[in-house]
């Protein structure tokens, strides 16, 4: 006989555990089905966490390197990567064994295995020793994430040509890398590779890096990652990636139709993720999806058929980690009979790189696309006094306000710790305030944080320390 859930969850990533572990709260019978073997998604065993371990170790080995310039001397810096790995290693177990305590913790039945679908209220669950059981489930939510697309005609074998999930992976630091599209996931790859000492060479295929934000964070975001050693080769079509006894050559023609070649000992290919829906069976229930292979739902998250929902990467929006756990919160409060919901003018962007780059709300490109007329603030590290103090005053923070209303449309920030400063904006958005709030906002003296106070008041032309 068949085991019976209220609701059971497709995918233990964040969305999906997240999700699990909010409906169970809520007091239903929840199940979370996870075909990896360990909890956390790509986000946390593949992704943003060991991705985050290694930009930090890094840029310490950089910091460090570097020290004699501050007065600091300690002698010869050697790197240790296998060890560097095992922290990385270290940190990503650590967790994946905690979200599973988690589940554990709220009673949620985990189960490991591939999910697919026999009706719309079965779920057939294969593990990795080809066992098979079914379960019957009441509401189903899909949250299998997503995975790494490559290029046409190219096979990623994780060891020349590489994803990013080799990327976090590799034995040895490569004498040469291209990173194959300039967005988040490649410049932070890239970077972590350049401080360790790999000659890196990005490859994209637009005019510019980071498509979608905003255009003057974007250009000085390259400047400054163009000062850091790490060569752009803007506007650049790959036509194909042959490997050799060396590594690979990557072909690509310009457009001016000049063909390049650029030689590696390891081609990374970040050129954008797909919807990860093979294998659920989604064909035999009919449920609809759209021209990106995304899963259609309605603002509840249910798909067209009926008891059956899905969150995170498989359907429209922003493939981001802290996206897809909102909305595993939003459609688990749903499900209870709640109204949960999911404001998408207000989640962040974050790149982890030195100087990280955060983005929320709108872009003055998107501002001047919807006709809104808009005043802007802006105001550079290089005159924050904590910024100088530590010698890390690369960047500005700008914020973009309505200009009948002074609310806040959007803010952009590339500089130190923009990733955590942005949240102050989610905030002040989340409760539709003015530059005006902010500005009258007393903020700690010396913080980084008083570079937003300032951008703010500069949004009236009032900044008192520029």
């Amino acid at each position: 006989m068949a085991e019976k859930f209220q609701v059971t969850v497709i995918g233990g990533g964040p969305g999906g555990y997240v999700c699990a572990i909010r409906l169970a709260q809520l007091g239903l019978k929840t199940a979370c089905i996870e075909s990896r073997g360990s909890l956390g998604g790509t986000c946390l065993n593949v992704g943003c966490i060991p991705s985050k371990s290694l930009l930090n170790l890094s840029e310490e080995f950089h910091k460090v390197k570097n020290l004699s310039n501050k007065g600091i001397e300690i002698g010869d810096v050697k790197l240790n990567l296998p060890k560097m790995m095992k922290s990385k290693d270290k940190a990503v177990d650590t967790l994946t064994k905690g979200v599973e305590f988690l589940l554990k913790k709220n009673k949620v039945t985990y189960f490991k295995g591939l999910g697919s679908f026999k009706s719309n209220d079965e779920i057939l669950i294969k593990d990795n020793q080809n066992k098979e059981i079914s379960i019957i489930s009441e509401k189903t939510v899909i949250a299998t994430g997503s995975v790494s697309v490559s290029l046409p005609g190219i096979e990623i074998d994780e060891k020349v040509i590489i994803s990013s999930t080799g990327a976090i992976k590799l034995e040895r630091v490569p004498k040469k890398m291209v990173v194959i599209g300039g967005g988040y996931i490649g410049l932070e790859m890239g970077s972590v590779w350049s401080r360790l000492g790999s000659e890196v060479q990005v490859v994209e295929f637009l005019d510019h890096i980071t498509p979608g934000m905003d255009k003057e964070i974007s250009n000085e975001f390259m400047k400054i990652l163009k000062k850091q050693g790490i060569k752009f080769n803007m506007q650049n079509k790959v036509e194909s990636i042959k490997k050799n006894e060396l590594g690979a050559v990557v072909s690509t023609i310009d457009k001016d139709g000049k063909k390049n070649d650029f030689e590696c000992d390891v081609a990374l290919i970040s050129v954008g993720r797909k919807p990860n829906t093979n294998g659920l069976n989604l064909e035999a229930l009919g449920i609809e999806l759209d021209e990106k292979e995304r899963i259609k739902t309605d603002k509840s998250f249910k798909t067209n058929i009926e008891n059956i929902f899905a969150i995170g990467d498989v359907i429209s929006g922003p493939m981001l980690a802290h996206k897809a756990e909102d909305e595993g919160i939003a459609v688990a409060e749903n499900i209870a009979g709640q109204s949960g919901h999911v404001n998408y003018d207000t989640i962040p962007g974050v790149v982890y790189t030195t100087p990280e780059v955060a983005s929320i709300g709108k872009t003055e490109e998107q501002l001047k696309e919807l006709n809104t007329k808009y005043k802007i603030g802006k105001f550079s590290f290089m005159a924050n006094s904590r910024a100088k103090a530590i010698d890390d005053a690369e960047g500005f923070v700008k914020i973009l306000a309505d200009e009948t209303t002074d609310k806040v449309l959007g803010a952009h920030i590339i500089g130190p710790h923009a990733g955590e400063l942005i949240a102050e904006i989610g905030v002040a958005m989340e409760f539709g305030a003015s530059s005006e709030d902010i500005a009258r906002t007393c903020h700690a003296h010396p913080t980084f944080s008083e570079a937003v106070k300032e951008a703010a008041l500069s949004v009236d032309k009032r900044a008192i320390h520029s």
